[in-house]
């Protein structure tokens, strides 16, 4: 009867220690679009789709967000400065405690609105995405 109680005790305080050192964090996916007729154009909503079916394709058991920011709401001001936001903006933002690590994927993003190349794009969109998580 001691030794199935010191197991469970030990398993606990292993679990809770196990548990108890690991940091909370992150990842966001911020997408910054305006609400303009340019933005309801098939390379908005492309690289809008692309982003999210990523995520939810490759990155469904990781802690990762994706949002859609609109330019013109003004509760996102304040995001809007911080990351110097435009349309089609995408800025992968890691959070790690206290600290932010904020990766602006703009080349990615220009070059597949330019070129159109899907798996370019999600190769590409991936690398970034799993170097934030390491």
């Amino acid at each position: 009867m001691k030794k199935s109680i010191l197991f469970f005790l030990v398993a606990f305080l292993t679990f809770s220690g196990a548990t108890f050192g690991k940091s909370k964090e992150n990842v966001e996916v911020l997408y910054f679009k305006a609400k303009q007729c340019a933005c309801k154009t098939m390379t908005c909503n492309a690289i809008e789709d692309q982003v999210k079916s990523l995520i939810d394709k490759e990155f469904q058991d990781e802690n990762i967000v994706f949002k859609r920011v609109w330019l013109k709401e003004k509760e996102n001001d304040a995001l809007i400065q911080k990351y110097s936001a435009k349309p089609q903006t995408v800025v992968l933002v890691k959070k790690k405690r206290d600290k932010e690590t904020i990766t602006d994927l703009a080349e990615i993003v220009k070059d597949f609105a330019m070129k159109q190349n899907k798996e370019k794009f999600e190769t590409e969109l991936k690398v970034k995405i799993s170097e934030s998580l390491k």
